[in-house]
């Protein structure tokens, strides 16, 4: 068993899975449509608005390394959307490296991207290939207005908010409590140094007459991709929904994972977070409306004597996350990417390459640069 369309979305049972196809189909790239269970896959895909005129196929395949690579093989570029990735993300990985794919994902486990540069990092450089884990809205649009805060030079501290309006998908849900069991780290002097878990921030949200609730969001992926930049020493990232009670409520179960959940074993961990996450969301969330769901990117750059600060606002962050894969995977089929091996998505394609495609189909709008 192989294929020979270029691209494979893995995971297309879930809610971001199905962006992706969506915005395959309208930059025209052939994709394989992949994920466990091929009914729920063939589902979800016969929902995308204008199906009818894209060039795909639906399979089934367990998330086994030796499987997946022998439903891949043919495929340039393989998108991971089954996190959480800490759990579900080795073998995926594996099978692109045996089929010589590229690999990108769309994880927000700051654990899951160091293993993920410390195990694979140096195989994909050596034969060539990409391994992106983390190009989604919320590390990435960020990223876009980190670069764009450092131009000029003179800056050595990035102070990175991300916020947005809306619910969180299944996935993500499993996600933000599989993360409570890791350290999470900051960049501080070109040091990892660890969170305290329990960390909470009143912040002051750009382009609005209110204050939110952000958290270090498991460390975020900021802090792993500026370690080696030498534009920077110092990279501290924080993030939430823009919506008081619900990161009260966010506040409230890391508190409760450090006092009743940490002292148990890890299997009895693994149950209770998955038991307390499948309780908060276990539906797919409706399709994001731009007049609700907004998102706000918050960066500010400082140095000795420089100051900069850039906003991005943008709306539908799971679309952004649809549009940012689809590209990846459109321009890795046509080009060798900027950089191989491990590496972000702005180091991959360009920071300004990614904030037109944003821009083009509507999703940010144009950044707010104030210099000093």
């Amino acid at each position: 068993m192989s294929t020979t369309k270029p691209v494979v979305v893995y995971g297309v049972s879930g809610y971001t899975g199905r962006l992706i196809c969506e915005y395959l189909r309208e930059l025209g790239v052939p994709f394989v449509a992949a994920g466990r269970d091929a009914e729920r896959v063939q589902a979800v895909v016969d929902k995308i608005p204008g199906i009818e005129t894209a060039d795909y196929e639906v399979i089934g395949v367990e998330n086994d390394a030796e499987a997946l690579a022998a439903a891949f093989e043919g495929a340039k570029v393989i998108c991971n959307t089954a996190g959480p990735f800490i759990k579900f993300g080795p073998e995926v990985v594996e099978a692109a490296l045996k089929i010589g794919a590229h690999y990108t994902d769309t994880t927000g486990e700051q654990d899951w991207v160091l293993h993920a540069r410390e195990t694979w990092g140096a195989a994909f450089a050596e034969t060539g290939l990409l391994l992106s884990p983390g190009i989604a809205h919320m590390y990435t649009v960020s990223e876009i207005a980190a670069n764009i805060a450092l131009e000029g030079g003179g800056y050595d501290t990035l102070d990175i908010l991300v916020l947005w309006k809306g619910l969180p998908t299944f996935a993500s849900t499993q996600t933000i409590f599989t993360i409570l069991k890791a350290n999470w780290y900051y960049l501080e002097q070109n040091k990892l140094v660890e969170w305290d878990h329990t960390s909470r921030y009143d912040v002051t949200v750009p382009g609005y007459h209110e204050m939110a609730i952000a958290v270090p969001w498991g460390g975020m992926s900021h802090p792993i991709w500026f370690e080696s930049d030498p534009r920077v020493g110092n990279v501290r990232a924080i993030g939430g929904v823009l919506n008081r009670a619900v990161m009260e409520g966010v506040g409230q179960t890391v508190q409760m994972f450090e006092d009743q959940i940490r002292p148990l074993d890890p299997a009895a961990q693994e149950k209770a977070l998955g038991d307390i996450a499948a309780s908060l969301q276990a539906d797919m969330p409706p399709r994001e409306n731009p007049r609700l769901n907004r998102s706000v990117d918050s960066v500010h750059a400082s140095g000795p004597l420089r100051r900069s600060h850039v906003v991005i606002h943008g709306n539908s962050n799971y679309k952004q996350t649809g549009l940012l894969q689809a590209f990846a995977a459109f321009s890795l089929i046509q080009e060798a990417p900027r950089r191989v091996g491990f590496a972000s998505a702005c180091q991959a394609f360009g920071h300004e390459e990614l904030l037109g495609q944003l821009r083009a189909f509507g999703l940010v709008a144009a950044p707010v640069i104030t210099r000093s």
